[in-house]
Order: C-alpha cells, then structure tokens, then sequence
C-alpha cells in the first residue's frame, strides 16, 4: 500500500517515522499492545511493505540463479527467504519468498519494492517472466499465530531462526535455545481495499510491538541494523536466506570465502543494558586524562 493506512483512523493511532511511515507506530498503549501481539491475540498492521510480484513459467528457475537461496522446487503455500548480492557479497536486498503456483510474491521494506522491480527487469532478458510492484494492490498484515479465518489467503511464515537446508548457523547458543523459537512469525497478503475488512473486530498491535519481538528475537532488518557494506555472515542470515550448496551467483564468492574462513569481518550482537539503582552509594567521578598526557575524551 502506497498510501497511509486507513488503520490510522483507529482511535489512540499514532504513526510511525523513518521506514514504518504510514501506519502506526502504538495505538495509545504500546506495552499492552505487545503482550497481546506475543500471545497471539492482536495483529499488526505492515500495510506499507513493499509487494513484488514475479508470474510466468520461469520465475523460480530464474530467481534461483539472481537469488543465494535454493528456490527452483518452491512448492505452492512454501516459504523462504532470499538475498540479492553485490559482486562484493554485500546486500542489496533481501525478500521474504512465497509462490502460489503461479505467482511468486516478495515481501520487502517499503522504500524497496520500487528499486528491486526495477532490477528485475533489467535482469529478464528473453526468459517468460514478468515482473510488477504490486504494493499500491497489496497490504500485509502480520500476527505471532497462524490466523484460522484467513486460512485461504497467501501467507509467508518466517523461517527464523531453523536453519534451513544447505544453511548454516553462527549463533553461539545451540538450536533448541534461540530466542527466536519464542516469535513464531506470519505476514499474510490481504488486498488493500480489503484491509479494513479483513481486520475489523481484531484487536491491533503497533510496528513498535512488532519490532520488539523481533528485536528479542535475534532477527535482523535489513534497513535497521546494516549498511552499505553488511554481508550476509554478519547478521547469522546463511541460517535463513543462503543455500551453500547451490549454483552460481552474483556474491557467491564472498559468500563461500567468508564462510570457509570462518570469520566475518563484523558480528551483529544483541546487547541486553540493565538498569541498576543504589541510593546508597554515590555516583562514581567520572574518568579523567587530565595530566597524564592522554588526550581526553
């Protein structure tokens, strides 16, 4: 959806900045809204995310080739995650992947879908492919639980944090203790018009709820947590978006050094800062180099 959400006529909505722009940021209690979005019973309105849809009989053969995640066999309601590489191995987008059996739909950040649709078509050549940013179409709408009324509709579940097959893991905790085995993730494709419809009597969660739990979860942004030069390694994505075992590619190289290496350059962490209060003890004088010929900072 190019345009702002109509969700934000929800009393207590309060929109959000930077690239969550055009729906809301909380609906007045952001802590409650949280709550209800991990246990399920609130859903979260991702209208602004950028839909790009890619039809015709060889789209998944081709995105297998562009792409570092193994897509050719993409079964019908399956899905994936996919990374488009520089020469250099950087990222220079990353889509969450699902096919109907006829079109493959890529969910991406809202500033994207424009740029990656343009690519694309540089990228078709003389294959049967077609490719549209079908966002002003699209709305996505995501929710922690599997929705039993919107079992007809396309949805993406995140794989996070599974490795999937031909991925590797660099967390430093063992599989069965991510964190991100606590955020069980669905975006589901709901056309725009329809959006208002689709979640009347649901109660709704802001972007803020919805970032957090990924937050907690160890899951990256692209957008949030990179820059210009992030590589795959960095964020722990070979779990999730790169098949090491697959044919060749733009970054492929990178990817296979790094990984052989066994060292990336940089390593997203998550940091968790505590709070501690003691009113009995007093507040330390701060450091200083003053005399001892360091600068000071």
């Amino acid at each position: 959806m190019t345009t702002p959400s109509p969700l934000l006529s929800r009393p207590g909505a309060v929109e959000a900045a930077g690239p969550d722009a055009r729906v809301a940021a909380h609906y007045g209690e952001p802590l409650r809204e949280q709550r209800a979005l991990a246990a399920g019973t609130a859903v979260v309105d991702l209208s602004h995310r950028g839909v790009v849809t890619v039809t015709g009989p060889d789209r998944l053969s081709w995105l297998n080739t562009l792409s570092s995640q193994q897509v050719s066999a993409l079964k019908p309601g399956e899905s994936s995650e996919l990374l488009l590489l520089s020469v250099q191995g950087r990222i220079d987008f990353e889509a969450r992947v699902i096919d109907d059996g006829e079109t493959t739909w890529l969910i991406v950040e809202a500033a994207e879908a424009g740029p990656l649709a343009e690519y694309l078509n540089r990228m078709k050549f003389m294959l049967r492919v077609e490719i549209a940013d079908s966002s002003a179409e699209w709305a996505v709408v995501g929710s922690t639980r599997a929705v039993p009324e919107w079992s007809g509709r396309l949805a993406w579940q995140d794989p996070w944090p599974h490795v999937s097959a031909g991925g590797y893991s660099y967390a430093t905790v063992p599989d069965e203790q991510h964190p991100g085995l606590e955020r069980p993730w669905f975006e589901y494709l709901i056309p725009a018009a329809g959006l208002e419809e689709a979640v009347a009597g649901r109660a709704l969660a802001g972007v803020l709820a919805a970032e957090a739990l990924r937050i907690a979860a160890w899951r990256p942004r692209i957008g949030a947590e990179t820059d210009d030069k992030t590589i795959p390694h960095e964020l722990d994505l070979l779990r999730t978006a790169v098949h090491l075992a697959k044919g060749c590619y733009k970054g492929q190289e990178t990817i296979a050094r790094v990984h052989n290496l066994g060292h990336p350059p940089r390593r997203l962490v998550f940091l968790q800062a505590w709070t501690v209060r003691n009113t009995r003890c007093p507040r330390p004088a701060a450091p200083s180099w003053r005399g001892s010929g360091r600068s000071e900072r």
